[in-house]
């Protein structure tokens, strides 16, 4: 007599739970996906103020009010917020990696088939 880890599922927990990890992965893809364009609207910025005076004005949107900066306060800023925007992209598409591991697991243990 062998012992399972688990009870066995009903066909409805089943399909509740295929549902919950699939939107999961659909949820963590939508947020990369957010993240890339916001990511490359920093490159966008950084790209066409680099080459500008430091003391040259520039404005900023910081917590919904536009204020009134220079280029050398601005590209710092921006670069941090390009860096930890990747730093978070790379970890959300750890978690996406892992995430999907186990959805295919599932999905293995279940005898589910997708189209």
């Amino acid at each position: 007599m062998s012992s399972s880890k688990s009870k066995k599922l009903t066909n409805q927990e089943v399909t509740t739970q295929f549902n919950l990890k699939k939107n999961e992965l659909q949820t963590i893809a939508q947020k990369i996906g957010e993240l890339e364009s916001e990511v490359e609207e920093h490159k966008a910025v950084i790209d066409t103020i680099s080459p500008l005076n430091g003391d040259r004005k520039c404005f900023r949107l910081v917590g919904g009010v536009l204020v009134e900066r220079t280029v050398k306060d601005v590209l710092p800023a921006l670069q941090t917020n390009h860096d930890g925007i990747k730093r978070a992209i790379d970890q959300l598409v750890q978690s996406y990696k892992t995430k999907e591991e186990e959805f295919v697991a599932f999905q293995k243990e279940h005898s589910i088939i997708t189209t």
